[in-house]
């Protein structure tokens, strides 16, 4: 998949976010609607500022921060579930573009890396 995929992907799925803060904090819910919406919003952030790293070090830091961001979305997700904030079929459905960022973010890690160690090896 390519980069501009997954910042569509991510972009997608940080304007779902923020549309569900709004929907919290109009319910008056404020502690968690400001946690999911700086890691829920973060993913897409750090995945932009990847676009313009200083070498392969520095674009792997910004997708493993967006990984970490979107593994701390998931929690929030499920604790807003489990407390009745969110409904099983939004659940299940940002639950799931979630797991599908965190599955490409995965791969454009590792896909780095390799590419960092060939390039380490054809140094030496």
């Amino acid at each position: 998949m390519s980069d501009s995929k997954l910042r569509d992907l991510s972009m997608t799925f940080s304007v779902q976010i923020i549309h569900l803060v709004q929907e919290l904090k109009a319910r008056h819910e404020s502690v968690i609607s400001n946690q999911i919406g700086r890691s829920g919003t973060s993913i897409g952030a750090n995945i932009y500022e990847a676009n313009y790293a200083q070498g392969l070090k520095d674009f792997i830091s910004k997708h493993e921060i967006a990984l970490k961001e979107a593994s701390e979305t998931g929690y929030w997700l499920e604790l807003l579930n489990k407390t009745g904030y969110l409904d099983d079929t939004a659940y299940k459905s940002l639950r799931e573009q979630c797991a599908i960022l965190r599955v490409l973010l995965i791969s454009s890690c590792r896909t780095a890396k390799a590419r960092m160690e060939q390039q380490k090896a054809g140094a030496n």
